[in-house]
């Protein structure tokens, strides 16, 4: 039977008249990945500072492994670890100096166990490293370690691959990977919708509301109301526009060089080739395309605008 490590119910935070969390609830089970996907100041980060015990709730109610995150907020974070946005490093000592000082806030003295977390992060060749010398990449790698040093069994990382290479980023996942096999629950925030397509659950967030959570798979056949179609043509602006007006269109938008149209089920390529027949415009070819966690983001938040 599987163990719940964050429960959240109706969890709020107001700034003011300013609502950053609405009203959000959702469980998190032992060893899973769950995404927490949202742009910027939609809520996501101040959600982890409630479950941290950083900020205290408005409203609503919160417990991790058991403990209520604000009144036993120490108890939570003995067992969790924090990798922040901007990480905490000092440029001016090397890499094993950074770990052992973080080491020590947390209790960790023995040399064997900071030697493992340097091992499991890929660290050991920079060890001697001065922090201002690395790449925002091997930064990354150190910020994880620091969060991994007092062996947490719950890992929230907000934002951990913003600003690095799609390398730099696979390897990291890679990491995450592994460390749920070994049982640790991971919470990830992220602003990049292919990012979490690696998560087991994602959680999709707006203006401070949790609008849905279910697998990547899960959400595309549910939350999408039709076929997504990839649509070549030029110019791109005309299509655009005459798209747009084409019974059974439900959304038009730019994906590079081509178009990506949303429609009802009973359209097919020939019904849009037939809305476009009169437009002064050359069609160079349309396929019928995978949904992707950006095209059910868009529903949702199109969906809430209506309802607003």
């Amino acid at each position: 039977m599987s163990e719940t490590v964050i429960h959240v119910e109706n969890l709020t935070r107001r700034f003011g008249d300013f609502v950053a969390v609405d009203h959000v609830s959702f469980q998190v089970q032992r060893g899973e990945i769950v995404g927490y996907l949202g742009p910027n100041g939609s809520g996501k980060t101040t959600t982890i500072r409630m479950l941290l015990g950083l900020l205290r709730p408005s409203e609503g109610h919160a417990s991790v492994f058991g403990f209520d995150v604000y009144r036993q907020a120490e108890a939570v974070r003995a067992r969790s670890g924090y990798m922040s946005q901007k990480f905490a490093l000092y440029n001016d000592l090397t890499v094993w100096e950074n770990l052992a000082f973080y080491g020590g806030v947390y209790g960790v003295h023995q040399r064997q166990q900071l030697e493992e977390v340097l091992e499991m992060v890929g660290l050991q060749e920079h060890r001697r490293s001065l922090v201002n010398s690395l790449s925002t990449g091997w930064r990354q790698r150190l910020a994880l370690a620091i969060a991994l040093v007092h062996r947490p069994q719950l890992l929230f990382l907000d934002e951990p691959t913003s600003g690095v290479d799609p390398l730099a980023r696979r390897a990291f996942w890679d990491l995450i990977y592994r460390l749920a096999e070994a049982g640790v629950t991971i919470l990830v925030t992220t602003h990049y919708m292919d990012e979490a397509e690696y998560c087991q659950r994602v959680g999709m967030m707006r203006q401070g509301k949790l609008m849905a959570m279910d697998t990547p798979s899960a959400l595309k056949a549910h939350v999408l109301p039709g076929p997504v179609w990839e649509v070549f043509l030029q110019p791109l602006e005309v299509g655009l526009e005459h798209l747009r007006q084409v019974e059974g269109v439900l959304r038009v938008g730019l994906s590079g060089d081509h178009l990506r149209v949303l429609t009802r089920p009973e359209i097919g390529a020939r019904d849009l080739e037939t809305g476009l027949r009169h437009a002064p415009l050359q069609l160079q070819g349309i396929q019928r395309s995978e949904p992707t966690l950006e095209d059910v983001f868009l529903t949702l938040a199109g969906k809430e605008e209506e309802g607003g």
